[in-house]
């Protein structure tokens, strides 16, 4: 397909972009809060990517982090890009690791395309609707039933503590039920990490269009389940909370241990 083809052109490059910055100095400035940062770097793949889409087709929308697109969002009609320049910009700055690019392609609401990047791994995380999904161009199996006591669990360790938005008591319950938890302070390589078995499941408190819309794609072609932490679809017009999880544990995550305060 000539549009895959496209994509896979326009995350190679901007990957490059990303390696050469490693020995730059960053320009970096904080969003909603100290812990929310964006660099000069996360702007500058954006606007690269947002060119590279313009020349493609210059009738497609497109939904960026850090705003370069100058779009206002109410509907999904059409084609949309949804693009996370570098997710785990934190990750990206201090450690220059577990960070990825993120592109997502809608149709009128419906995932079509997506496409995860691991740029320091080089793992390729992608699917295209109705076609499998792949790490490398090899195909990922569909996921296994496994129980939740022999479950790895993506969990920020933030949320075990009390806290304004989930019972952290239920929460602490899951980790000690669970055998193992994670957290790798990238949301689409905690997502893919589930799409692949690495782990079981991924819970978070809040997470954005651009942190999901992609790796969506990805999980619906193996047979991951996704929702918000209230069990109900995701909306890909608003940040909110958010499960991805083997489906013979994520009802029960769901049911026995998420408490929305």
């Amino acid at each position: 397909m000539l549009i895959h083809k496209y994509v896979l052109e326009i995350i190679q490059e901007a990957a490059s972009r990303i390696r050469q910055s490693f020995s730059q100095t960053m320009e970096i400035e904080t969003k909603s809060g100290a812990n929310d940062l964006v660099t000069n770097i996360d702007k500058e793949i954006e606007q690269f990517i947002v060119e590279k889409i313009r020349a493609f087709d210059a009738t497609h929308r497109i939904l960026g982090e850090e705003g370069m697109s100058h779009e206002g969002f109410t509907e999904l009609s059409g084609i949309v890009w949804i693009v996370d320049p570098i997710d785990g910009t934190m990750n990206f700055i201090r450690q220059q690791r577990n960070f990825t690019i993120s592109i997502g392609i809608y149709e009128d609401g419906i995932g079509k395309f997506g496409y995860i990047y691991d740029v320091v791994r080089e793992e390729l995380y992608y699917a295209i609707a109705g076609k499998g999904a792949f790490l490398n161009d090899k195909p990922l199996a569909k996921l296994q039933p496994i129980p939740l006591n022999e479950a790895i669990v993506g969990v920020n360790a933030s949320w075990i503590a009390k806290n304004k938005r989930v019972n952290s008591e239920k929460i602490g319950e899951l980790v000690r039920t669970v055998r193992g938890t994670r957290s790798y302070g990238c949301a689409t390589i905690e997502m893919m990490f589930v799409v692949t078995g690495r782990m079981e499941a991924y819970v978070s408190m809040r997470l954005s269009p651009w942190d999901i819309a992609a790796g969506a794609v990805i999980a619906k072609e193996v047979g991951a389940e996704f929702s918000t932490l209230r069990g109900q679809p995701i909306n890909l017009l608003k940040q909110d909370t958010f499960i991805i999880a083997n489906p013979s544990v994520h009802k029960e995550i769901l049911e026995d241990y998420i408490e929305i305060l």
